[in-house]
């Protein structure tokens, strides 16, 4: 029995990719060296997966930044604004994509399907003149097969990249992105032609997108590609891979039927539907991949349950044509539990991460050949069993305190209106206030002094004392440009997420769980091992302190309830609306504390609410009203005068705005500027949004400074849309990422493009 690898985490076991691109960045290092750290981290990977048994080893799944982005680059789909002229596509082209540059900006980036990986957003249009102008994937495969590993590339397939793509700037909207699926495929031959001079004898094509609902045009796309291709795949086998959901009867069908296509790759953690499917009929003579091992979590797989699974694929497809894989990349799960050093052995042992994960794999696949490991499995029945009668896992007074949620919306007693009318006597605030997100640059030093906070040592009135200086140069900083609504930014945070999850309970966290999220951008999710609760308040302190550096509103800072939940490894003993439920009350004692510490303005982030949104379009419904609900719970006790901010980024809310003016926020920012604006679209079409509302002015992922003009005429395109006393000036996002000589002339140029306008109002 066979076993496989969707892909694997490219960031290194300690961030290594992290520190040596943003070393390049900092033009510390040379691209050499970048090149040299990236080289070391593959073969790393590589070898591990062939060490521990794995058959079919991907390869083309590194990337220095995401990707999507590197199927941008093979195919030379460069926008003309970054001045490209042919030729192999170098660094300098490919990161102003990523991240802009001094006169440019970046491309739009959003969510991968619904998890907190991003990408690069192909831009397109019928001018596009694609060529061949990356030679990543043969190169990798190359570089592998040097080492002794011969490894399938994994291509971005050619349907998805273009569904996933959006009309370039000045192209109509209207324009179909698959009418480039000719082009495109005249990219893809030359590839697949490469790999195959290279000695490749599989071929791994990902198309994600068959888990959504498609309609008949985009799956007859499907067809015509593979098609067309069929020739030049010729000699190989094709794998198509999907994950991240149950595929529809309909895309199964076109999946199945396709030209030249060797083996089909399901996930069967969250698609468990598929399985029907398979059962009701699966060609002849095919492989199947089945991804029974969870690429998306972190606790250790059923073994026992997962042997019934494929034992009775093998019953349909056969065992020599039946693979054992993971159910996605395992891109999303930390790298290795080796690595932990600080997590109790109880709930070390109900774990598996990446490397954990392909053991399984392969511990699976020799069960199925007749070599059980019986140790192996001995030891799996019993961690699951330790986990499932742990006392630590359940506390019966949150249970009964969320389940007498139910039977209530917990709607503030007051519409939104009339409390923006409350809200505005107390905070005497000028029309179109500013503000910004939350957090600030997180400098080295105070890095440093958190880092030996943590690490005992410096002592807590050191700690103290140097983080209260911090929040008084940002206090002073803000008040200096003049901005309206303060931070304190977030000098005690690591991570939005982190942070409170070290002070709830139910939580378990790594020192080295690190997950990449886009470029050298890595978190490290906490684990939700248990009933979650707040043992005591988590933000009062500082925020208290803040404000009493300033006679300016100070924002309390907190990350909602939906937020935490997708931003976590999440437990999968119960439904994730139970768990959010519990989330929700914790953070409800906390805003109450606030408001009682003389907080007037709370912002509950909710960045990751669009980002857990279902991919199938029937399950929309259920998801919105628990995760609406639940952030509703956190703010249904405040004052009228009490202003409730949210904030969301880098996702598409269009389809999801009417629930977001369910979330009855009084205050809601949110992402704008590097997705083109796109968000005012739903504003011209009519949607009526009587909540204050801060669409964002600037992109804070990108280095760039924008002027004050460009501001402006932004602020001009959202006062066309939305009415003048409930526009609020702000960045797209928290400026943690930034440097204090980006941030100050940025910002500046953000409160000048506000009074311009409000003395241009004026007259």
């Amino acid at each position: 029995m066979a076993s496989h690898i969707v892909g694997y985490p490219r960031v290194g076991p300690k961030r290594e990719l992290k520190f040596a691109l943003e070393s390049f960045w900092d033009g510390k290092s040379s691209a050499e060296d970048l090149k040299k750290v990236s080289a070391e981290l593959r073969a790393s990977i590589w070898k591990q997966q062939a060490g521990a048994g794995i058959k079919y080893i991907p390869s083309n799944t590194f990337s220095y930044y995401d990707h999507v982005l590197d199927a941008t680059a093979t195919l030379g789909a460069v926008p003309p604004r970054y001045g490209w002229t042919g030729g192999e596509i170098g660094f300098d082209t490919y990161f102003s994509m990523a991240r802009g540059n001094a006169s440019v900006p970046a491309m739009e980036m959003t969510k991968w399907f619904d998890t907190n990986y991003h990408f690069i957003v192909p831009e397109l249009g019928p001018d596009v003149n694609f060529t061949y102008s990356s030679h990543k994937a043969v190169e990798e495969y190359k570089e592998a097969k040097a080492l002794g590993v011969d490894t399938i590339p994994i291509l971005v397939g050619p349907v998805s990249y273009l569904l996933l793509s959006k009309p370039a700037k000045g192209v109509e909207k209207s324009f179909s992105l698959l009418s480039l699926l000719p082009k495109v495929l005249a990219v893809y031959k030359e590839v697949v032609a490469d790999l195959k001079a290279a000695g490749a004898s599989w071929i791994q094509f990902d198309e994600p997108t068959l888990v959504l609902d498609l309609e008949s045009h985009k799956l007859q796309a499907f067809t015509d590609a593979y098609s067309e291709l069929a020739s030049t795949l010729s000699g190989l086998n094709v794998l198509i891979e999907t994950y991240f959901a149950d595929i529809p009867a309909e895309a199964y069908k076109t999946l199945t039927s396709l030209s030249g296509v060797s083996a089909f790759g399901f996930d069967l953690v969250r698609g468990i539907k598929t399985l029907d499917l398979i059962k009701s009929g699966f060609p002849t003579g095919k492989y199947l991949f089945a991804g029974v091992v969870d690429g998306r979590n972190i606790w250790a797989n059923d073994l026992a349950a997962s042997i019934s699974t494929l034992q009775a694929l093998e019953g349909i497809v056969g065992k020599d044509k039946l693979v054992v894989s993971t159910s996605c990349s395992l891109l999303h799960t930390a790298v290795d539990l080796v690595n932990e050093t600080k997590l109790d052995d109880e709930i070390k042992s109900w774990l598996a991460f990446a490397a954990q994960k392909v053991v399984e794999v392969n511990a699976l696949a020799a069960a199925l050949s007749g070599n059980k490991d019986e140790a192996f499995f001995s030891s799996n029945a019993a961690a699951l069993a330790s986990r499932k009668s742990s006392p630590r896992v359940t506390n019966e007074a949150v249970q009964k305190a969320a389940a007498a949620l139910k039977g209530s919306e917990h709607r503030r007693a007051t519409n939104v209106s009339a409390r923006l009318d409350a809200q505005q006597k107390k905070l005497n605030l000028p029309i179109l206030p500013t503000t910004t997100i939350g957090s600030f640059p997180q400098t080295v030093e105070l890095r440093r002094v958190r880092r030996e906070y943590k690490a005992n040592k410096i002592s807590e009135e050191v700690y103290v004392k140097a983080i209260t200086e911090e929040i008084r140069k940002v206090v002073e900083l803000q008040e200096e440009l003049d901005i309206d609504v303060l931070v304190h930014g977030e000098p005690e945070r690591n991570d939005m997420v982190e942070y409170f999850g070290e002070q709830l309970s139910g939580f378990a966290f790594t020192v080295n769980g690190w997950v990449q999220s886009y470029g050298s951008r890595c978190v490290k999710p906490p684990i939700i091992y248990g009933d979650v609760s707040r043992p005591k308040a988590m933000t009062v302190f500082w925020s208290s302190k803040a404000q009493s550096l300033t006679k300016r509103p100070m924002k309390g800072m907190l990350t909602g309830p939906v937020t935490i939940l997708n931003w976590s490894f999440v437990r999968n003993d119960q439904p994730r609306s139970e768990t959010c439920y519990q989330i929700a009350l914790a953070i409800k004692d906390e805003v109450e504390d606030l408001e009682k510490a003389g907080i007037n303005v709370i912002q509950i982030d909710e960045a990751a609410l669009r980002e857990g949104l279902p991919l199938r379009k029937s399950e929309h419904a259920h998801y919105l009203d628990w995760s609406v609900h639940s952030f509703r719970i956190t703010n249904v006790g405040v004052q009228d005068t009490t202003q409730i901010h949210t904030h969301m980024c880098y996702s598409n809310f269009n389809d999801i705005i009417h629930s977001i003016i369910d979330m009855d926020a009084d205050v809601i920012t949110i992402e704008n500027s590097r997705s083109d604006e796109k968000l005012l679209s739903v504003f011209r079409e009519g949607v009526k949004y009587g909540a204050g509302i801060g669409p964002g002015v600037y992109d804070i992922h990108s280095p760039r400074i924008p002027p004050t003009e460009e501001i402006a005429d932004r602020i001009n395109k959202m006062l066309a849309v939305l009415e003048k006393n409930i526009l609020w000036v702000n960045p797209d996002c928290g400026l943690k990422t930034r440097k204090y000589s980006e941030v100050k002339p940025a910002l500046t140029n953000v409160v000048a493009a506000a009074k311009l306008i409000r003395n241009e109002l004026a007259k």
